[in-house]
């Protein structure tokens, strides 16, 4: 659940983010005209990201890295393009006689956003085709909890995207609008410059050149490249900072009554006008820092690095062919990891937990037929797969299928159980 609520976000937030102020300046530039414009851009980038996200699941004409190439060129144009107009004719609201540059303006908005959305939607689309649903198919929990982090994350960028629009509505001084949308642009235009490089290098590799990211072979394209791709983060956290501007100002505006007024009940709908306006602000900032804590905190959480436990003690006897691993040392109920080195050098794993309420065990190798050989660890009394942070239903540990750990039989003897060498001999093809 918690990997697609962060990859959405992280995905999505710098495009949302200018598509809400963009539409808010176009509407105080060109009122509902402008509006129109800019949500049919949206339209259309929406739609054509359904398309492209439905041609890449369905055939292998698009190769991305190739493919991006002209998007992060395109992407330049208009926002060099946006950059320029914007000072130019967007300084004023509704601004007289300038129908021409503010037109051009707006269609160049409409454009940007809906190409920005068609480079960063796609990719989201496809993702709940991507599920690992450990073959239980799409009605399973697997499939559920992935896609509630899915559609959670989708639903808060609306609801945000929503709230900081009709803070851009409203703010005051007007200037400060498209001085922030600018801000934004450049960010994230200084990003793509980096970017629009990579997708050479990669088809230099695709047609089997010899390449690097070097300074020697690239000069300073190259030491940008590195950087863009080592921080690209730091150009999300900026965008977050600058989203933030437009919320503190209107908040700053919703303290202040500089409108006159008669009586006291112009003054009290002056004071209600106000705290709607804080609420408002408000609400920006607080999705704003649900944000932070999604990219920061859940992120880490869901990609941090776990160590398997140390491999235990176990007896080998060759005459018989069989391990021995004591009873009393594994009814615990809780997860023991044992490792046998075969004479090929392979170090094979296998793991053994006390069933709850059951005198049985749940036994089977440090693998499954899903995620390979990434092995399981317990987490506040369950049992985990490391690769996709799926959690193991103990009673099935020992049967075959989805992402349960591959089965290896034992026997019960003298208060040991019993493996056999020649069964994990067998489990030397999982560990290769």
């Amino acid at each position: 659940m918690f990997k697609y609520l962060w990859m959405v976000v992280q995905d999505l937030f710098p495009a949302v983010t200018f598509a809400a102020l963009t539409h808010a300046l176009l509407f105080r530039l060109l009122g509902r005209t402008g509006r129109r414009i800019h949500a049919a851009g949206l339209i259309a980038g929406t739609a054509a990201s359904a398309v492209l996200a439905a041609v890449k699941f369905n055939t292998k004409l698009i190769i991305s890295s190739h493919w991006n190439h002209y998007l992060y060129a395109i992407l330049l144009i208009l926002s060099l393009l946006l950059f320029v107009l914007v000072p130019l004719f967007g300084r004023k609201e509704r601004p007289e006689g300038k129908k021409a540059g503010t037109a051009a303006l707006c269609a160049a908005g409409a454009a940007l956003s809906a190409v920005w959305i068609f480079y960063s939607l796609p990719g989201v689309l496809l993702y709940p085709f991507n599920f690992n649903t450990m073959g239980e198919g799409y009605f399973s929990s697997y499939y559920a909890t992935r896609m509630l982090g899915w559609l959670a994350a989708l639903i808060l960028l609306a609801i945000y995207a929503r709230l900081l629009s009709g803070c851009a509505l409203e703010i005051k001084p007007f200037g400060c609008l498209p001085a922030v949308t600018n801000a934004i642009l450049l960010v994230n235009a200084v990003y793509w410059f980096g970017r629009f490089f990579v997708p050479w290098v990669n088809r230099a590799k695709w047609l089997g050149w010899s390449v690097r990211y070097t300074d020697e072979a690239y000069g300073w394209i190259g030491s940008w490249m590195m950087f863009t791709a080592d921080y690209s983060m730091l150009f999300l956290w900026i965008t977050f900072v600058l989203a933030a501007v437009p919320a503190v100002v209107y908040f700053r505006q919703g303290t202040v009554l500089r409108d006159p007024y008669d009586n006291s009940a112009q003054l009290r709908k002056l004071k209600a006008r106000n705290r709607g306006r804080r609420r408002i602000a408000s609400a920006v900032v607080a999705f704003l820092l649900v944000f932070v804590l999604v990219l920061t905190v859940v992120k880490a959480d869901d990609t941090r690095k776990v160590e398997l436990s140390a491999p235990e003690h176990f007896t080998v006897d060759e005459a018989e062919g069989v391990v021995r691993i004591a009873m009393e040392d594994v009814s615990d109920g809780h997860l023991h990891r044992f490792e046998y080195t075969t004479p090929n050098e392979i170090n094979v794993r296998w793991i053994v937990v006390k069933k709850p309420n059951s005198a049985s065990f749940g036994v089977g190798l440090d693998a499954c037929e899903v995620c390979g050989n990434a092995g399981y660890f317990e987490r506040n009394g369950q049992v985990i797969c490391k690769r996709c942070d799926v959690v193991m239903n103990i009673n099935t540990i020992g049967f075959k299928g989805g992402c349960n750990p591959i089965p290896l039989a034992y026997e019960v003897k003298d208060g040991s159980l019993v493996f056999s060498l020649e069964d994990l001999l067998a489990g030397e093809k999982e560990f290769k």
